[in-house]
């Protein structure tokens, strides 16, 4: 029995405490909801981002995706584009880190992340793909000779690539 009323004191003490601190417990508790929900969030970006293709615009493509579209300028002609990259295009992976220490020294191991599919399949998690990085662009076009056709021309390649006029060189073709 004296347990009992012991509880009971204790719980009405708690009773107390809650009431006199209600706003400052909602706000640690949705605090911890916060904390939570990030990793939900994170996993599902993670599955979308793992559906992605592996590479999702080569340079090829895009040189004929501004042929294409080049071609369409007025007095532009037959086009042929030729695009030079820095690097290629890179995939980054989710990794986790280990910290060990010892007396000595601070050791950490990187591993990358995993999920399984099921059926004993596994991938890997895909943070980012990045486009290799633009160096320069040579138009051929058989309008290459007018002025307004060049600066059209320029002016187009400049907006979908994100070269500046400094990198890009149009030349009349036959």
């Amino acid at each position: 029995m004296k347990n009992l009323s012991n509880w009971q004191a204790q719980l009405g003490r708690l009773g107390t405490v809650v009431g006199k601190y209600k706003y400052v417990c909602l706000v640690i508790l949705a605090g911890v909801l916060l904390l939570l929900l990030p990793d939900k969030a994170r996993l599902e970006t993670k599955q979308t981002q793992a559906e992605l293709p592996e590479d999702s615009c080569s340079v090829e493509e895009m040189e004929q995706k501004l042929e294409h579209a080049l071609s369409q300028i007025e007095g532009a002609g037959q086009v042929t584009v030729v695009l030079t990259v820095k690097g290629g295009s890179r995939r980054v992976l989710a990794q986790d880190s280990a910290i060990s220490q010892t007396e000595e020294h601070k050791d950490s191991t990187w591993n990358t992340v995993v999920i399984s599919e099921g059926s004993g399949r596994e991938s890997t998690v895909l943070l980012q793909q990045l486009s290799p990085e633009f160096r320069g662009a040579l138009v051929v076009c058989s309008g290459g000779g007018d002025p307004t056709v060049r600066l059209k021309v320029v002016e187009a390649v400049a907006a979908l690539t994100g070269l500046g006029s400094d990198r890009i060189s149009v030349c009349k073709g036959t």
